[in-house]
């Protein structure tokens, strides 16, 4: 009686326990580089992303005015300013040395050496004062401050602009789009020939396709790569296209023959007899019939050419002109691995355009995926 069918499962909590973890798994690591990429570097340093929304307690070490901005005002000499250079807080406490950086509370004065004192208010104003001129370097001020929580585009300005990656994002844009669509095209036709058109050799070539699945691609990439040069397109846009096409074609072939085989017989049987041709019976039944194999495809191809840097390395290189977010990326991991701002705000652009996609299409997914597996 265990084993009847339509009998609930006693195991369906731990089916969906997992399903949530995996969910949480994925999606806060996302929020959180959405967070962070919207944050300042000093409130990165802080406090974690999740606190975002509240205060945070910041050690701050400013230094006072040059010496070149002090004013003699009865008889002392006085450099003033503010320790919030950009942005606000409130002060809670001050200090004059590294061993105590809290010494004292805002709004009181502390005494320094040669009859200097300073002066630090709660909203940041400081007063240092001095009876004789000063001279050299300024003495430090060691603040304790509580910001308010703030967020900024600069990150992406910086980003977009400054780093370089908008071009990259357009240079990537040039290579998925066509990478994705031109073995769409050429697999929808082998796909339909392979499934309703009856010549000789069809069952071995079912199976090369299927061999072609466990090639390692890094097989390839050096004969491809002499072809493409002495073809005078090495380098170029257009090899990369015919490089990412050979590579995602026997799949894609794959996946859309399993998916046409599954089709109702009847209404192509009808369509003949009605006089269709082939490639009619393709275009007006086949492909609007198949458009979840398509789509389904269409994920996994724009995701794989979206972050590719291997195949974008050796048939683009390294030039600044076609590099791509994913080499973009690797270069501020080596120049930027310190300034986690400009790392979120970087990461977040390269995977806005796959997660867009990915929603967009992820209804047709499973109906891809599972196309052929029942008869």
């Amino acid at each position: 009686m265990d084993h009847i069918a339509g009998k609930r499962s006693g195991l369906t909590w731990a089916v969906n326990l997992s399903v949530v973890a995996l969910v949480l798994l994925w999606t806060v690591p996302t929020i959180g580089l959405l967070v962070s990429s919207f944050r300042q570097a000093d409130q990165i340093a802080a406090t974690g992303w999740w606190k975002a929304l509240f205060p945070s307690v910041q050690n701050s070490i400013v230094r006072a005015g040059d010496a070149a901005s002090q004013r003699e005002e009865a008889g002392r000499f006085v450099i003033d300013g503010n320790v919030f250079d950009t942005g606000s807080g409130i002060v809670t406490a001050f200090g004059t040395s590294s061993r105590e950086h809290a010494a004292h509370e805002a709004g009181t004065t502390a005494s320094l050496a040669d009859g200097q004192t300073l002066t630090v208010e709660a909203d940041g104003a400081y007063r240092l004062e001095s009876p004789a001129r000063f001279e050299g370097r300024s003495p430090r001020i060691f603040v304790t401050a509580e910001t308010p929580p703030s967020f900024t585009m600069a990150n992406y300005e910086t980003v977009l602009f400054a780093e370089g990656l908008g071009r990259a994002f357009l240079n990537t844009l040039t290579v998925t789009i066509p990478a994705t669509v031109i073995p769409i095209l050429i697999a929808a036709f082998a796909a339909y020939a392979l499934a309703w058109m009856e010549f000789p050799g069809r069952a071995l070539l079912i199976a090369a396709i299927v061999g072609l699945l466990v090639v390692p691609l890094q097989l390839a990439l050096i004969p491809l790569l002499r072809l493409h040069n002495s073809l005078g397109i090495g380098k170029e846009y257009l090899g990369i296209w015919l490089a990412h096409t050979g590579f995602g074609l026997p799949m894609a072939i794959y996946l859309l023959r399993n998916y046409m085989v599954g089709l109702p017989r009847e209404i192509i049987e009808s369509a003949r007899v009605d006089g269709a041709s082939d490639f009619q019976i393709f275009l007006k039944l086949i492909l609007p019939l198949s458009f979840p194999a398509l789509a389904s495809f269409a994920i996994f191809q724009f995701l794989w050419t979206w972050n590719d840097l291997l195949v974008a390395t050796v048939f683009l290189g390294n030039n600044q002109q076609q590099l791509v977010m994913t080499g973009v990326l690797r270069e501020l991991l080596g120049s930027k691995g310190g300034e986690w701002e400009i790392l979120a705000a970087s990461a977040f652009v390269s995977i806005f355009v796959p997660l867009l996609v990915f929603f967009a299409l992820q209804r047709f997914l499973v109906r891809g995926l599972l196309a052929g597996s029942v008869k």
